[in-house]
């Protein structure tokens, strides 16, 4: 399957959640690109985005097991076209 350029975006509202969203994170590193953290104390959230290159079924893999996490949630951006290797 072809690769993907996307964008995950997350929001953390559970602080409790973060050790198993970076252990998540950590199983996929092969296909993240970059990762920005911003934590937003005045709201006490937390927003990360995270830049990947992967096939689709990865992409979504990934997103959706991060999505389930309590207090948590993804949204994905996909590039139009797929990525060149």
């Amino acid at each position: 399957m072809a690769a993907r350029v996307a964008i995950v975006g997350i929001i953390v509202e559970n602080p409790e959640a973060v050790e198993k969203l970076n252990a998540i994170l950590h199983e996929y590193a092969a296909f993240i690109i970059g990762r920005m953290g911003i934590p937003y104390r005045e709201k006490k959230v937390s927003i990360i985005s995270i830049a990947v290159d992967a096939p689709q079924d990865v992409i979504s893999a990934m997103a959706g097991r991060i999505g389930r996490l309590n207090g948590v949630s993804a949204k994905t951006v996909y590039s139009a076209k797929e990525a060149e290797n």
